[in-house]
């Protein structure tokens, strides 16, 4: 990728978010999301229809129709007629009198109009009378007797409620949203689940305990099953297991479908990823893999989802006994009882006493975990110096690489005997671990205003996390875990000694269903306006669920909020599994607008967007970039399975994805090399990874939510327009926009070098030179 293409994607992106909150200052669209997200309501108890400990303004989320105020010339002014011409001035001082009525105010609260509503109607219903030639004649009459000393200003507000009701249509259709959007009974989704009664095993213990091997067993042993797992790795996996043990079973992902006859015909077994579980497919073992993932924020809707819905005889659970009470609770609503069978650790795991401190302390079968790739960058580093072979491992490498490395490090024949990753290892890679390295005990986290927080692992991670070292049937049965820092042993030992707590809420999201209902409703709102009303107003039993974190699916329906897409078409484009950066962003929005022309994305079309054949990375920009360009593939892939027609070539893009991993796991391989070439001049843009980009989106949401934050409940306490609150400090340009997110720090140290070698100066002319 070049430079160019690189500033370009990220000019790409930086626009859409500029338009986004410019937008959400005219049109007020905007409160907090997926949706107002409903993130913030996540962990909290109790907490459904909260964000950040305060009631969400769901009116705010509604924006206004614009009513016509000109009239035609045949129109006859029917009002004008009767009574005469207004006169506009005397009407001002009117219409400003009824604005001032604190008891409409009151009366507005009663027909859905807030004070915000109240006051965006009122600025309408006043340009509307003062602006068109020809009002109804009823109003008309109305204003005339109000002028003329006969009638009181209150006779205005049934008028001024017609109005608001025509820019403000949910008004008239408030109970039928709040009806669609009643999510108290989930489990009442799946008829087919609720239809049988279902058997419903827990296999509950920590890691290495044998829980899944002990449910497999079962499953491989009945006439037709399905496991559901959390990767696409152990999916992986269970699919090769299964075969290879006479089983016939089909791998079914976001991305891949393969069977197991050459025919194509379905095998009675199944390994799929979570979010593509069949809940009308009859089975006679299912298997839900990680149920502790029901409280994600992200993620935890798919696994209450297969829960609830999974149309199978027996429904075997596999996770933290922390898990139990919420299973049993989800399951009191469907009148199934839970079987709990409860797993020790099959081998030893201890805390030492000690921590490493020195590099010069590493021993084969170390791992090293740490929480960002800067902290993988310098521990690579230091180990390079010590002439020590090392394998890394992270959340962004594709499948293949992830395989690759951990074979080198499995591999006792092999010189690379030490580990570097960060937590994804937690699940989906089996791994021949002696001694587990925390590197850091403090993981960063972007909060709801896009500032970076650090916060000390959880008990629940640090136990995953830490339970990788030791594995039954490998040269490393006896697990230790320790830190790198002294101090930080003591955080991590206090952590392990905590029980971790009992999960109390699983997650929801709503259904294209739903989102296509109110669509019906709402016609002239968009999808992320759709989503964040939805997620506003939706009512659920807060005591069991929460509504899922929907920032990506905001995110891409603002992107192609003005390319013209059907509305199914629009929500599974906004569904899409996708990376949060610049570049990927960008190219998303180049594949929508190529479909929306009916055009078939070809493999051709992508290879002259995406620069293939890619060539192996001189420097670390490279390599992340060649990162993004597989999760490109990946998208592609999950939208060819879904639009077959329109995404014609999966097979060569599979191929080009196996190539481009080949050539990734040659960039690991040399890893520091690329770091050294990275104190080289890069591309701009393209170090900017998800979490930056996050980081830097909630920013411009926490600002354009500001923006729209005004306290409406006390007329006189505000003008008719739009007030101007002043003596705030001016900043400079360069302040500003750094606090709004659109430029880093890295990009103003880039401009002002620029300006720097340019030889001209600021006010001088061409001609000056």
């Amino acid at each position: 990728m070049s430079a160019n293409s690189g500033k370009t994607s990220l000019k790409l992106v930086q626009n859409i978010w500029s338009r986004r909150v410019v937008g959400k200052w005219q049109r007020r669209t905007w409160n907090d999301p997926l949706a107002l997200s409903a993130s913030y309501a996540t962990s909290k108890k109790g907490t459904g229809q909260k964000s950040n400990g305060k009631e969400q303004n769901t009116n705010s989320l509604f924006q206004p129709l614009t009513i016509p105020h000109t009239s035609t010339s045949d129109d006859i002014n029917v009002g004008k007629e009767l009574v005469g011409k207004l006169n506009k001035s005397e009407l001002f001082g009117v219409l400003s009198n009824f604005y001032k009525q604190q008891k409409l105010w009151n009366l507005g609260r009663t027909s859905g109009l807030d004070g915000q509503l109240y006051h965006q109607a009122y600025v309408s219903f006043k340009q509307f009378c003062m602006v068109s030639e020809s009002l109804p004649a009823d109003l008309h009459i109305v204003l005339s007797d109000i002028l003329g000393g006969s009638g009181h200003v209150d006779d205005i507000y049934p008028y001024f409620l017609r109005h608001a009701k025509e820019i403000f249509p949910h008004l008239e259709c408030m109970e039928d949203l709040k009806k669609i959007s009643d999510l108290r009974q989930p489990a009442n989704w799946y008829p087919n689940a609720r239809s049988i009664q279902r058997k419903i095993v827990f296999h509950a213990g920590p890691t290495n305990s044998g829980k899944t091997h002990h449910a497999l067993e079962r499953l491989m042993n009945a006439k037709s099953g399905v496991y559901c797992g959390p990767l696409k790795l152990l999916a992986t996996e269970v699919f090769y297991k299964s075969n290879a043990n006479g089983t016939p079973c089909d791998l079914v992902t976001g991305e891949e479908r393969r069977y197991a006859d050459p025919e194509q015909n379905p095998a009675s077994h199944v390994a799929c990823t979570i979010e593509m579980t069949s809940v009308t497919t009859p089975f006679e073992v299912a298997i839900i893999d990680e149920v502790q993932m029901l409280r994600d924020s992200s993620r935890g809707w798919a696994w209450t989802r297969a829960l609830l819905g999974v149309y199978a005889q027996e429904v075997h659970v596999c996770g933290e006994a922390a898990a139990i009470s919420m299973v049993e609770e989800m399951m009191n609503d469907t009148g199934e009882e839970v079987e709990v069978r409860r797993y020790k650790r099959l081998t030893s795991l201890t805390v030492l006493e000690t921590a490493l401190e020195s590099f010069d302390n590493v021993e084969p079968g170390d791992c090293f975990v740490c929480f960002s790739k800067s902290d993988i960058y310098h521990i690579t580093r230091k180990l390079e110096q010590r002439n020590k072979q090392f394998a890394v491992i992270y959340g962004g490498l594709p499948p293949g690489a992830k395989l690759t490395q951990a074979q080198r490090f499995n591999d006792p024949n092999d010189p690379c005997n030490i580990l570097v990753a960060t937590d994804a290892i937690g699940m989906g890679l089996n791994l021949s671990i002696r001694r587990i390295i925390f590197f850091n005990v403090t993981k960063p986290t972007i909060n709801e205003k896009g500032e970076k927080e650090m916060d000390v692992i959880s008990t629940s991670q640090a136990l995953q996390i830490g339970g990788r070292a030791g594995r039954y049937g490998t040269q490393y049965e006896d697990g230790f875990i320790t830190t790198f820092k002294r101090d930080d042993l003591t955080i991590l030992t206090d952590r392990l000694r905590c029980h971790i707590l009992p999960i109390e809420q699983a997650g929801l999201h709503p259904t294209a269903e739903q989102i296509e209902l109110f669509a019906f409703h709402l016609p002239k709102a968009t999808m992320a306006n759709i989503m964040e009303i939805f997620t506003s107003i939706c009512r659920l039993d807060d005591n069991k669920y929460f509504m899922c974190n929907n920032d990506s699916f905001i995110l891409l329906a603002d992107a192609i909020e003005h390319v013209p897409l059907d509305l199914r078409v629009r929500y599974v484009f906004c569904c899409s599994p996708i990376q949060n950066t610049p570049f990927i962003i960008s190219t998303f929005l180049k594949i929508a607008k190529q479909f929306s022309i009916n055009a078939p994305i070809t493999l051709e079309w992508m290879c002259n967007r995406l620069g293939w054949p890619f060539p192996s990375p001189k420097h670390m920009a490279d390599l992340i970039h060649l990162e993004q360009v597989f999760d490109i593939l990946d998208v592609y892939l999950w939208l060819s399975y879904r639009f077959p027609d329109m995404f014609p070539d999966n097979v060569h893009i599979r191929d080009m994805q196996q190539a481009l991993d080949e050539v990734i796991q040659h960039g690991i391989i040399n890893i520091v090399k690329l770091l050294k070439a990275q104190d080289m001049p890069v591309s701009s843009g393209l170090l900017e990874d998800e979490y930056d980009f996050q980081m830097n989106y909630r920013k411009r949401k926490t600002l354009a939510d500001k923006a729209t934050a005004h306290d409406w409940d006390e007329p006189e306490l505000v003008s008719e327009d739009r007030p101007q609150k002043g003596g705030s400090k001016t900043l400079r340009l360069t302040d500003e926009l750094l606090a709004k997110g659109i430029l880093t720090k890295q990009m103003v140290a880039r401009l002002q070098n620029e300006f720097s070698k340019s030889p001209r100066k600021f006010g001088q002319s061409n001609n000056s030179e």
